[in-house]
């Protein structure tokens, strides 16, 4: 039995759509650390290439590791969070809730390297009325374990945060 945090192919389509979005915001802080190293820029294209209907979720679930090992390579916390970003997004492909962790990557990178930023209010407000929709029917953190929205890292300290501001903007939204 599929897991509620996947959804069909057209919501994940949409929903890596929106988390490259999120994540190309900081991959700057990645490359600014590790310039040699295209995994996340790499991931991000072929995520979006997948969101355009141009890669198969099968090339994609089979490739989805590669861009968030850069993680590894690099110290500086804002870095990781934005190679973590990355991953995440390169993760939607084979499961929807990818996209929750992307963001909130994303806000965590923001925060760590542009603490001035509002990175939250930005991917709220990037929200068209398909990727709050397709976010609606995810589980909400925490009460599903099927997936990254379950008991793992998304599921404590400022990333729940996040992911739970976001589903609760969701759940808001007209």
């Amino acid at each position: 039995m599929a897991s509620p945090q996947t959804l069909d192919l057209g919501d994940r389509r949409l929903l890596a759509a929106w988390a490259v979005d999120c994540a190309e915001r900081v991959l700057p802080l990645f490359e600014r650390a590790v310039p040699e190293d295209a995994r996340p820029r790499d991931g991000l294209a072929r995520t979006r290439a997948f969101a355009r209907g141009d890669i198969e979720a099968s090339d994609m679930i089979r490739r989805r590791f590669e861009t968030g090992r850069a993680a590894s390579v690099v110290r500086d916390p804002a870095a990781r969070a934005a190679a973590f970003a990355a991953g995440q997004a390169s993760g939607v492909a084979h499961m929807s809730a990818h996209a929750l962790g992307a963001a909130a990557y994303a806000v965590r990178a923001a925060g760590l390297g542009r603490p001035d930023s509002d990175e939250l209010g930005w991917q709220i407000a990037h929200m068209d009325a398909g990727v709050r929709g397709a976010l609606r029917r995810l589980p909400l953190l925490g009460t599903d374990s099927s997936g990254p929205l379950g008991s793992g890292l998304l599921a404590s300290g400022g990333l729940a945060v996040t992911i739970r501001a976001l589903q609760a903007s969701v759940l808001e939204a007209p």
